[in-house]
């Protein structure tokens, strides 16, 4: 591939190198909207974090506590988790600056977040005694053989034997077809991770599902180890990506993402230009 990976000065206005790395959320993001990546990595625009995205990140964030809690060999009962819970909802609250309207919101997402939690503990496919090969853990992998930047990723978690795990939040039940395609990129980015830390090739991926209904449910979908037409198809993606980003190619993909999108108000003053 012939282009420089040094963006022009216009690209530099808030972010000195948009290009300083290539993750699965950028590249996913320009995939759904290349304006929606223009808004959020170069003006750096700030959003404000809905009630869904709080309930994924607490949910998130205790599943970490629990995979290194296990890891470590300490408390991981359900009890444990449950305080460790309530302080994470505190704390991200607080740093989330959340205003419930109306107040009683606040303990409905609050509910809804503990009872998709409770729900996966109770039904999990992973053995509480079973000791994690890695837990949020951070990747890099050079792309220089493909005239590309570094790939950088971090992965929730590695079940012993080589095995991928990434953890989702949804509000409906997913269908496995579609699970598999709109994950690809992201399970064929980490496979590459894990081939680069560890020397070997990973057994295959899961992805836990966690659906926010109101009994809630998991739904557990597996992926295959990653095949040489899925590398080719990322370096690809990735190829297209960077020319577009050095292009300029900043542009809207009007669909029924656009419902949920932190910048639909940017987008529709939007003039056509970069800056």
């Amino acid at each position: 591939m012939n282009c420089t990976l040094t963006p022009p000065d216009t690209l530099s206005k808030r972010s000195d190198d948009p290009l300083q790395y290539i993750s699965a959320s950028r590249l996913k993001c320009w995939q759904e909207c290349s304006l929606k990546w223009y808004f959020r990595y170069i003006e750096q625009i700030p959003t404000v974090t809905s009630p869904a995205l709080l309930v994924g990140k607490v949910v998130h964030e205790v599943l970490q506590f629990w995979n290194l809690s296990r890891w470590r060999g300490r408390d991981s009962s359900v009890k444990r988790m449950q305080q460790v819970f309530e302080a994470c909802w505190a704390q991200l609250c607080e740093e989330s600056d959340m205003h419930w309207e109306p107040l009683e919101k606040e303990g409905k997402e609050k509910t809804k977040a503990w009872s998709i939690l409770e729900f996966y503990f109770q039904n999990t496919p992973i053995p509480e005694d079973e000791k994690p090969e890695a837990v949020e853990v951070r990747v890099e992998r050079d792309l220089d053989a493909h005239g590309l930047p570094p790939l950088l990723g971090i992965i929730d978690l590695v079940r012993d034997g080589g095995r991928i795990v990434d953890f989702k939040t949804t509000a409906q039940t997913p269908k496995h077809s579609m699970v598999r395609h709109t994950n690809e990129i992201q399970m064929g980015i980490y496979g590459l991770l894990y081939r680069e830390a560890t020397g070997h090739t990973e057994s295959g991926f899961e992805i836990h599902s966690m659906v926010k209904t109101k009994q809630p449910k998991l739904v557990i979908t597996t992926m295959e180890p990653l095949f040489p037409d899925q590398t080719r198809k990322l370096v690809r993606l990735m190829e297209s990506y960077v020319r577009g980003v050095v292009a300029e190619e900043f542009l809207p993909s009007p669909g029924m993402h656009c419902q949920w999108c932190d910048y639909f108000r940017q987008c529709r003053a939007w003039k056509g230009g970069s800056s």
